[in-house]
């Protein structure tokens, strides 16, 4: 049943604190804020764009850091300080004239669980609340900021048949 709602994916929506990263906030001190990255996360999104599937982060907060590691990886469509997360993903799949069967929500927190109502897929890191991992379709097998993006993006390819000719490109074969 997930695997065959991941074959239809074209839209992944990406929470960005607890699911691209551990969910810590680290402020230094001049007020200036880091993240931790996966540097594995990042090539899983970079193979899953280059199958075809569009990637968009979304998140309630903002921060320059977010916004400099989408443009490393490519990532266009960054939406931060959204308020309402299942407006914007209706918005945009509209937009695109996409259904929500295409679209999937990667979440770790409550404020996720408005993306995965607009998702035909949901998927829940790890260690996502438990409200978060109840209302998903799928359960990664790593944590947020501990490679559950590539756990998303290498399973979405598996599911859609793109694995081999990605993992070719990545020069893994």
């Amino acid at each position: 049943m997930a695997q065959e709602k991941a074959a239809r994916t074209r839209l992944l929506f990406l929470d960005v604190d607890g699911v691209l990263t551990d969910g810590r906030i680290i402020l230094n001190d001049r007020g200036e804020e880091t993240k931790s990255f996966n540097v594995k996360d990042g090539l899983g999104l970079k193979m899953l764009m280059a199958s075809g599937v569009e990637v968009v982060i979304v998140t309630g907060r903002s921060s320059g850091v977010v916004a400099r590691r989408a443009a490393e990886l490519g990532i266009r469509a960054v939406y931060q300080g959204v308020a309402d997360k299942g407006d914007l993903c209706r918005r945009l799949l509209a937009e695109r004239g996409l259904e929500r069967q295409q679209a999937c929500a990667v979440g770790d927190d409550l404020p996720d669980l408005a993306m995965f109502r607009e998702c035909g897929l949901r998927i829940a890191v790890a260690d996502a609340a438990p409200e978060v991992r109840a209302a998903a379709d799928h359960v990664t097998r790593s944590g947020g900021g501990s490679g559950a993006v590539r756990d998303v993006s290498e399973w979405i390819l598996k599911c859609q048949g793109k694995w081999e000719d990605a993992l070719a490109d990545a020069g893994g074969n």
